[in-house]
């Protein structure tokens, strides 16, 4: 499942890409006919993210954007993604979301030619009759499908698409937690946001390692960086919420703004420290991330402390990485360091 930084990279390519412009909006599956026949025609006015849940304000195609707004809330959960293609007039990127151990997209890919695209034929296929660009048939069992000027977005697999009024989006966002990417954490300052954190974190007794993934509790926050967090903090993952200093969890969350923001603003998720970033030689499981391969980028198995990490040495006492399951997903730390 995407992390929150991902989410609010694919606001901002929406925004990029349709910003402005009235949409075409269908559901070539047909299983969302009905909500995209509600947005069809209007215009995207912004797209916003809260954790991991994306918001699309849709407005009328009359001047000032008269009428009633409508939201697009989209959930990706564990396999939805959306596919881009473009018709070179600006660099696209080429997919965000599943398959699950990819950390975001492949940024600012260009625009493949149409002879390159899996299922095209050819550059016939993507010229209509009049001489214009066509976005290419829409692959597999896509849910929804935004067309714009010069792009095209296809949705599949989400665990959530639907259209919501004003008062139905409030009522979404009041029932997550505050998220440290928002410029205002989604609490009207980030002061606000940090102390309602930790004072949910410190009124239950459920592990704070579980609780770091209630996104009722801080939003955006997926297995990687609540890993990678609470091994920064040296906390036991295992420990009650309510056993964790006030002090401990507000510096979690000052972290979490710095590092969940540079994720956002680079794709990647990078948690080391520079002296303690000594690739692992090919040891651990390898997970993607879009800068592999980037000049300059920190090497996949040198970016993080103790997520898929199990078994190998600690980066900084030398002890093995532990592995376990909690609520369904596995948690990873170190047994010294976060002792």
């Amino acid at each position: 499942m995407p992390e929150g930084h991902t989410v609010h990279r694919l606001a901002r390519a929406l925004d990029a890409l349709f910003g402005g412009q009235a949409l075409t909006v269908s559901s070539p599956q047909g299983r969302f006919a009905g909500g995209a026949a509600l947005l069809d025609g209007r215009r995207l006015a912004s797209a916003e993210a809260w954790g991991k849940q994306l918001f699309c304000s849709f407005v009328p195609d009359l001047p000032g954007g008269r009428g009633e707004e409508r939201w697009l809330r989209v959930h990706l959960g564990l396999y939805g993604a959306w596919t881009f293609a473009g018709d070179g007039s600006a660099e696209v990127v080429h997919a965000i979301g599943a398959p699950r151990r990819r950390i975001g997209e492949r940024e600012t890919m260009p625009a493949p030619a149409p002879d390159s695209v899996p299922g095209v034929a050819g550059a016939d296929d993507r010229v209509s009759d009049d001489g214009a660009w066509a976005p290419p048939a829409p692959r597999g069992a896509v849910r929804l499908r935004l067309l714009g000027t010069h792009a095209v977005a296809d949705l599949t697999g989400p665990t959530a698409c639907e259209v919501l009024t004003g008062t139905e989006k409030a009522a979404v966002e009041a029932r997550l937690g505050p998220d440290p990417i928002r410029a205002d954490g989604g609490r009207g300052s980030l002061d606000e946001a940090r102390a309602a954190f930790v004072a949910r974190v410190r009124r239950s007794r459920v592990t704070v390692g579980q609780q770091l993934m209630d996104q009722a509790v801080i939003a955006g926050v997926g297995n990687i960086y609540r890993a990678e967090v609470l091994f920064r903090a040296g906390v036991d993952p295992w420990r009650p919420g309510r056993d964790v200093p006030a002090a401990v969890l507000g510096s979690i969350w000052d972290d979490l703004v710095v590092l969940m923001r540079d994720g956002a603003d680079h794709g990647a998720i990078v948690t080391t420290r520079p002296a303690d970033r000594v690739p692992d030689g090919g040891g651990g499981r390898v997970t993607r991330q879009n800068t592999d391969g980037d000049d300059g980028a920190v090497p996949r198995d040198a970016s993080f402390y103790v997520y898929h990490r199990d078994t190998l040495p600690c980066r900084v006492c030398g002890s093995p990485v532990l592995t376990k399951e909690l609520a369904g997903r596995n948690l990873f730390w170190c047994g010294v360091c976060q002792g």
